[in-house]
């Protein structure tokens, strides 16, 4: 199995790109959005926490720059009905704090916000994997200002994800940014257009 993969982000395209190892091999690697977005330009060093996914049509490889959010990938293809892409799918949409939150809270409206993902899906996923995460250390989400939660919810009505929208705001507030939410807004929109992505 290949559990790490270290080397040069020589491409990306989207939610997949290549990692050339110092061997001179390159990695094909798909990533969920919000590890795509917090990429480095390509020419950067990474290093990527990975998970050879072995079908009968093929192999894959998915990346993720935390070992916590390839964990929760890994407990995502436990459920009956979850392959690979819906699990990234998830991730992409939610992100790695969000999927677990609403799994353990039962939150089936978030879930079945992601395409792929209806509520009796939804429902399966809760009922299977409710008990599966408590050894999933995720990034402590800390105190955020009750602006915080409006600005996530306008970034997603301008079209980003979930997960990208957490991620700008979460950005926003460690660099400083005011607790008012049009300035929350305009600091995440920022990060947003900075890192070009949705």
């Amino acid at each position: 199995m290949i559990a790490t993969l270290t080397g040069v982000l020589a491409e990306r395209d989207g939610e997949s790109v290549v990692v050339q190892t110092d061997g001179g091999v390159g990695y094909a690697v798909t990533v969920p959005a919000g590890v795509a977005q917090r990429l480095p330009a390509n020419g950067s060093r990474v290093s990527l926490y990975t998970e050879l996914v072995v079908k009968e049509d093929g192999w894959a490889l998915f990346g993720f720059d935390r070992a916590a959010e390839r964990q929760v990938f890994q407990r995502l293809l436990g459920a009956s009905g979850f392959g690979p892409k819906l699990a990234l799918a998830l991730l992409s949409a939610l992100g790695p704090e969000r999927t677990v939150r609403s799994i353990l809270g039962r939150d089936l409206t978030a879930l079945s916000s992601v395409g792929g993902i209806g509520k009796k899906k939804a429902e399966r996923l809760v009922l299977e994997l409710r008990d599966r995460f408590g050894d999933v250390v995720l990034e402590p989400q800390g105190v955020r200002p009750a602006g915080g939660d409006d600005a996530v919810r306008a970034l997603t009505g301008l079209g980003y994800t979930p997960g990208a929208a957490e991620d700008a705001v979460r950005a926003a507030l460690a660099g400083g940014a005011q607790e008012e939410t049009p300035q929350l807004i305009r600091r995440a929109l920022q990060q947003l257009v900075a890192k070009g992505g949705r």
